[in-house]
């Protein structure tokens, strides 16, 4: 068996336990789930991005539940990269361009995308799939490449940052959505939904000159939160993030997670990549260290989790 083809068979292998009651500590016949219409989160297994997400999102009340006519809405994916879909460095362009479609379809007066990619941010639009996407849906990409695009903001729950440059189409919207891939990132371990945060701010020198776990956790109090925190796993790369090298760092799972709370996302999402490559949560510090600062929780036995098999 290739090396590609062993860990793609583990991944399915283990796709049923990542999202069976008991990995998330729940169950069906739960008190919880019985008083509870609406989920805490939800998973979803084996669907394309677009089924995926509107099926998820039915769950959660549908896309009315968050948009409303006349809102501004950001999507903030993962564009850091000038990578081609196949190699999963940035989110998946159909799952982007689905997003767009339904929120404008609730209303949206407009839509905007945007990343304060690593790479060269034309190049990394175009070759990620995302700004075709986006633009065929009815949405607008912005820039973030310079420093002019953001105002600072306090964040007085903070312990290492305590004030942050955040791009103002997160400042002046009615509503946000985080969507990050999940993978491997060589310095924070994990790149998930916290992670993702680092594209919405200017300076991202000073993360890493202050303990970039903190740093990540800090952000994640701005009060400003996303609605919801989508959490693309349709192509994960579990190995050489944040970039990858090539489509041997690539397992596809076809799944999704779903919560707006940070924390118990990225909990989540670690106990679907830990059934492809051994990870211990621990090492991804800025969880715990979110949950410190009361931004979520990772008790996902206390939460009502909604998982979905698509086939």
């Amino acid at each position: 068996m290739k090396r590609r083809d062993f860990f793609k068979s583990a991944a399915l292998a283990g796709l049923a336990a990542a999202f069976s009651p008991k990995a998330f500590g729940v169950t069906s016949t739960s008190k919880s789930l019985a008083v509870q219409s609406e989920p805490d989160m939800v998973a979803v297994m084996g669907g394309e991005p677009a089924a995926m997400l509107t099926r998820a999102l039915k769950e959660l009340g549908g896309i009315g539940h968050y948009v409303k006519k006349g809102n501004k809405v950001v999507i903030k994916p993962n564009i850091g990269w000038d990578r081609k879909p196949e190699l999963a460095a940035n989110t998946n362009p159909e799952l982007i361009g689905t997003l767009v479609r339904l929120c404008k379809s609730a209303g949206a007066s407009e839509v905007i995308v945007f990343d304060h990619t690593c790479h060269d941010w034309i190049k990394s639009y175009a070759n990620s799939g995302i700004q075709a996407a986006v633009t065929a849906a009815g949405g607008k990409m912005v820039p973030g490449n310079d420093e002019s695009y953001y105002r600072e903001v306090d964040l007085p729950r903070g312990m290492n940052l305590k004030k942050a440059k955040i791009h103002q189409a997160i400042l002046d919207c009615d509503v946000w959505f985080n969507v990050p891939v999940l993978k491997h990132h060589g310095g924070a371990k994990n790149s998930i939904s916290m992670k993702n945060l680092m594209g919405i701010v200017w300076d991202r020198g000073v993360f890493h000159r202050n303990d970039l776990h903190q740093c990540i956790a800090d952000t994640a109090t701005y009060h400003k939160s996303p609605a919801l925190n989508i959490v693309d796993a349709y192509r994960i790369m579990k190995s050489n993030g944040p970039q990858g090298k090539s489509e041997s760092d690539v397992v596809m799972l076809k799944s999704l997670i779903i919560s707006p709370d940070f924390v118990a996302a990225d909990t989540a999402s670690m106990k679907l990549f830990s059934q492809v490559q051994p990870t211990d949560i621990s090492d991804v510090r800025h969880i715990a260290l979110a949950e410190k600062l009361k931004v979520g929780t990772q008790n996902i036995e206390k939460l009502n989790v909604k998982r979905i098999k698509m086939n």
